[in-house]
């Protein structure tokens, strides 16, 4: 069904996983046509615009989202019910990472705020994402963009850093860019996730197990994986791949990373993503054998190189 002019589309990421949603509100009473002859009585008319679901009562219900705690700068708000200040070093990472992520593929100045939701604990975090969300299977953090509000759900907890430079990465490349194919949105969103102590941003779990996928004649293929534009079409190794291609072009792929920069120019203005592959293809003869080779050489290396230059295991 054609989406019609009244319709909006709801993007919903979870680390590893993307949903794309789309939901169709009926017109708005009274738009257009008369919908009620002259004859019908005031109160008859007003009993019906009170308990139609298409009138005004479709907002969005704030109930229950932290509100305690208020951190906005620029294009970033934080709103927690534990305390947060600009001095935190959770807020400074933050607003460090979106720097590092506009810096490394060149992004305009967001157009549109992100915004933050910090939960105390899981249990406030799942009951208000139950109540809110009831269709989204359970997570430990979210990345849900709309027409009217890009925002990020978490938690306080051991992975909360983890999940919201993730979650984060979602919504700094949807304020920037008008539209982001689902492997480079996955894929740069991985790569951002690890933290900096690793110069390379080697992903723990990424690199051996596409090492061992490679060593069991597993080939990497970027015209397939840009292809793939929704969930049910994703697995758990489609995202390793578009982490290792985004690692690869950065790190080691001549001319890599002004191929993104150039890529991410275009999708400032696209209403659909460009194909990508080709451009790679045409720029990096062999490229999905230069990319086993890499993973193979460099990212199934177990050592992880920090970035004082000292190995760890």
């Amino acid at each position: 069904m054609p989406q019609s002019s009244e319709s909006q589309s709801l993007r919903v990421h979870r680390k590893g996983r993307k949903l794309t949603l789309r939901f169709f509100s009926v017109s708005p009473c009274l738009r257009g046509k008369t919908l009620f002859s002259k004859q019908l009585t005031f109160f008859a008319f007003l009993l019906l615009f009170t308990v139609s679901p298409s009138c005004s009562f479709m907002k969005k219900d704030t109930t229950g989202l932290p509100q305690k705690y208020k951190v906005d700068v620029e294009q970033l708000q934080v709103r927690s019910d534990v305390k947060i200040t600009k001095k935190d070093p959770l807020f400074q990472e933050l607003t460090q990472l979106r720097q590092e992520i506009s810096d490394l593929l060149e992004l305009p100045a967001p157009n549109r705020p992100v915004i933050v939701h910090l939960f105390k604990d899981e249990d406030r975090y799942s009951e208000y994402m139950q109540k809110q969300h009831p269709n989204l299977p359970a997570r430990r953090a979210f990345f849900i963009g709309s027409p009217t509000e890009l925002a990020v759900y978490a938690h306080w907890g051991p992975s909360m850093a983890e999940d919201l430079r993730h979650e984060y990465t979602h919504g700094v490349l949807h304020a920037s860019l008008h539209t982001v194919p689902l492997w480079l949105d996955e894929g740069i969103a991985e790569y951002f996730e690890t933290r900096t102590r690793d110069s390379k941003r080697r992903h723990p779990e990424h690199s051996p197990k596409l090492a061992l996928a490679i060593s069991n004649g597993w080939s990497p293929d970027l015209l397939r994986l840009e292809k793939i534009e929704t969930v049910s079409e994703m697995h758990r190794e489609d995202y390793q791949e578009a982490w290792a291609w985004v690692h690869y072009f950065i790190h080691d792929c001549p001319d890599g990373r002004a191929m993104l920069v150039d890529y991410c120019d275009a999708l400032k203005i696209s209403n659909q993503s460009p194909g990508f592959a080709a451009q790679v293809y045409e720029h990096v003869p062999a490229a999905e054998v230069r990319l086993a080779s890499y993973i193979t050489s460099e990212l199934g290396n177990n050592n992880v190189v920090q970035a004082d230059g000292q190995s760890v295991e």
